[in-house]
């Protein structure tokens, strides 16, 4: 077995065919995409990338297989193993770079692109084939718009599913490299404690404070990593480039597929004339634009109502730049952003098994995490916020806002 030394102290067992899939164009290009984004802005050592984040999910797949053969015995094949862990690790091989903050448009989700660049990538494609696994059914556990059904569909449940190795890596992960404690799971007690029960996933009674763990992690991390001032802003500005140059024709959706980090920091050198994209640039070099407004998503109804569409926001936008170009006459147009968060779920479906073999459902059996609860949870993570550049007084943002004055 040969294997790859993994930060958080894990040995990544691997034999030769699949390393060999660790090896190609394809993949390697994830080690020029970072994990989160511009985080690194915020807390420096967060350069991680996608291909550290796919090396931990095939470990944490592998860990899981391994626990849930010895407690459950399924009736698992080998070639399916074998797609099932080439799945974990190719899961975020059609990632590019703020994928997440592009959702709001029409584009294709990173893993439908992955099963477009499996299928046709003649180097992945072979890798994969030697490596004893099958194509169909590696991308079926990845792209839930194909279809699955036994053993697949298993497969693909325990991928992307309340306990899945994607999450059980990235809040380990994305916490380690950020420096901060949020994120932490006892990920191999977790893990030990998992079950086959009805062809899903299921965890022991007596570990199901876990999920409530991974709940109240997740929500940290947002609050305090992947929804921080600072991050936020450098993404809206980062949204604001992208759709307005989509919008004026100058990119399309499909430049953004398959590019890297170095790719995309180029664009405003390529487009260098056109004035909204040096919102990247400025997002490189660490000049962000300030809150100047903010209100809680529950208790905003204008902005909200304004604004929840991304082409009436282009309008309002518009019009409190106008209104603030009376106080400000050097402000652009671009450096008015409304940010609205997309929504976000602390719903775990997954069950949970008791010891007479029975099975409840995780919402059944825990008393904090309540149907009311996650939806507090979501609720106060989210703010709607305008971003501007810091000479921009906060005082009179409220007043055009509150006061209906653009």
């Amino acid at each position: 077995m040969l294997s790859y030394r993994d930060p958080l102290g894990n040995d990544i067992l691997m034999d030769a065919p699949i390393k060999r899939i660790t090896q190609t164009a394809r993949f390697r290009k994830l080690d020029r995409i970072k994990q989160n984004g511009p985080t690194f802005l915020v807390y420096p050592g967060a350069v991680h990338t996608r291909l550290c984040h796919s090396l931990g999910v095939y470990y944490t797949g592998r860990q899981i297989l391994l626990a849930v053969l010895e407690n459950s015995s399924p009736n698992f094949t080998i070639k399916g193993m074998r797609s099932f862990l080439i799945a974990c690790l190719l899961h975020d091989i059609g990632h590019f770079p703020y994928a997440h903050s592009l959702k709001e448009l029409s584009i294709r989700e990173h893993e439908e692109l992955a099963g477009d660049i499996i299928r046709e990538d003649k180097e992945l494609n072979k890798a994969i084939v030697a490596a004893g696994a099958e194509i169909n059914d590696v991308i079926a556990i990845i792209d839930d718009k194909q279809k699955a059904t036994g053993e697949i569909e298993l497969y693909r449940h325990i991928l992307s599913g309340a306990l899945d190795p994607d999450k059980l890596d990235y809040l380990n992960r994305d916490a380690f490299f950020c420096g901060v404690p949020y994120g932490n799971q006892n990920n191999g007690f977790v893990i030990s404690k998992l079950h086959i029960v009805n062809n899903r996933i299921a965890i022991e009674r007596g570990a199901y404070q876990c999920i409530e763990h991974i709940l109240f992690s997740k929500y940290l991390m947002y609050k305090n990593i992947y929804w921080h001032n600072d991050v936020r802003s450098a993404t809206c500005m980062i949204k604001k480039a992208l759709l307005s140059a989509i919008r004026d024709n100058i990119l399309s959706v499909n430049d953004l597929y398959f590019i890297d980090d170095y790719d995309f920091d180029r664009i405003p050198e390529i487009y260098s004339s056109y004035a909204p994209l040096s919102l990247i640039t400025d997002v490189r070099n660490s000049m962000l634009l300030s809150r100047v407004w903010e209100k809680e998503w529950i208790f905003d109804d204008i902005i909200k109502a304004e604004a929840s569409d991304i082409y009436t926001r282009f309008e309002t936008e518009d019009r409190i730049y106008k209104a603030l170009l009376a106080y400000y006459p050097n402000l652009k147009p671009y450096q008015v952003i409304i940010d609205i968060p997309e929504p976000i779920s602390f719903e775990a479906d997954v069950n949970i098994l008791n010891k007479d073999g029975s099975v409840e459902k995780f919402q059944e059996v825990t008393k904090l995490f309540t149907k009311d609860v996650e939806k507090q949870f979501a609720s106060s993570l989210r703010y709607v916020a305008i971003y501007a550049p810091n000479f921009v007084s906060r005082k009179i943002v409220k007043e055009i806002i509150d006061g209906r004055k653009y």
